[in-house]
């Protein structure tokens, strides 16, 4: 059990206290190598835009994930705009995706990326693909917190327990709640930014099982917790659900066809990786099957 704590402990404080942006891409870095570590700047904005920019976080950009480009965005060249650009046979293409982003994001420069991610955007676009939404409800630290206080009470729900407020009422629901206005307005600005542009909204893939069961202590979250994240994520896509059906934008579901392939399966049929990775990937994000899933679900979506 000591070991178990220890282990729990030293997940919950990489991920929480470094933070979203950083985990990632130092996930990034030893996953993939010398490639993630690379300091190149995105491509410049095109004239008028790109025909397909996507935009987004670090499950759009793909950290870890070899070959790795974009600095210290920690973009994948096989993340699921790329794949998804190649089966569109969408020569004019350009990826902003970052790891860390936030809605904030879209317009001011974030570390390591070359500007807002809306500037990549023009009447000359054609398709745009937004993949955020995580980081504004903290996923990074979430997740953080819920390893580090598994080895506490495994068998319990101490994480839930935490973001449980005085009255009863659930802090991350309410978070969830509160990141809806800030994806309206994105939609809003891509929208006036991309005028002739079809725009998709990217859901969020199958992370914990979605039986709502454990596999602690080889992945650091506890039993009650691990439905209660299951269902936090669920609520976040539901709201972009939502979000893009006010705004008159595709909604692309890659939770769906992600079952089945979360943090506890066997490595050759795990899609997200866990804690430890197995597969080139940043911790608790999709490996290149995953991207690769995703792409599928977002070529459905968009094709034609």
């Amino acid at each position: 059990m000591a070991q178990v704590r220890e282990r729990g402990a030293r997940y919950g404080k990489a991920l929480a206290a470094l933070g979203a942006a950083s985990v990632l891409t130092a996930g990034a870095a030893v996953a993939a190598g010398p490639a993630a570590a690379a300091t190149t700047a995105a491509p410049a904005a095109q004239a008028g835009g790109a025909r397909y920019v996507a935009l987004g976080d670090s499950y759009t950009s793909g950290p870890g994930i070899p070959e790795q480009t974009g600095g210290d965005c920690a973009r994948s060249s096989v993340n699921y705009p790329a794949l998804t650009a190649a089966k569109l046979g969408q020569k004019s293409f350009q990826d902003v995706s970052c790891s860390g982003a936030t809605t904030d994001d879209m317009w001011n420069t974030q570390a390591g990326a070359a500007g807002p991610q809306l500037d990549a955007l023009g009447k000359q676009t054609r398709l745009v693909t937004v993949g955020i939404g995580g980081n504004d409800i903290g996923f990074g630290t979430i997740i953080g917190s819920c390893a580090a206080l598994s080895p506490t009470d495994p068998a319990g729900a101490p994480c839930k327990k935490q973001y449980t407020a005085p009255d009863g009422s659930d802090l991350l629901a309410q978070r969830i709640n509160d990141a809806a206005p800030k994806i309206a307005k994105v939609l809003k600005a891509v929208h006036e930014r991309a005028p002739y542009a079809k725009v998709a909204l990217v859901g969020y893939p199958s992370i914990m099982p979605d039986n709502g069961t454990s596999c602690f202590p080889s992945v650091p979250i506890a039993a009650g917790d691990a439905p209660y994240l299951r269902d936090t994520e669920k609520s976040l896509n539901a709201m972009l659900q939502q979000q893009a059906r006010a705004a008159h934008v595709r909604y692309v579901d890659t939770y769906g066809p992600t079952v089945g392939h979360d943090v506890c399966v066997p490595a050759a049929d795990r899609w997200i990786e866990g804690a430890t990775p197995e597969s080139p990937a940043a911790p608790f994000h999709p490996n290149a099957k995953g991207e690769a899933a995703m792409a599928g679900a977002v070529y459905g979506v968009v094709r034609g």
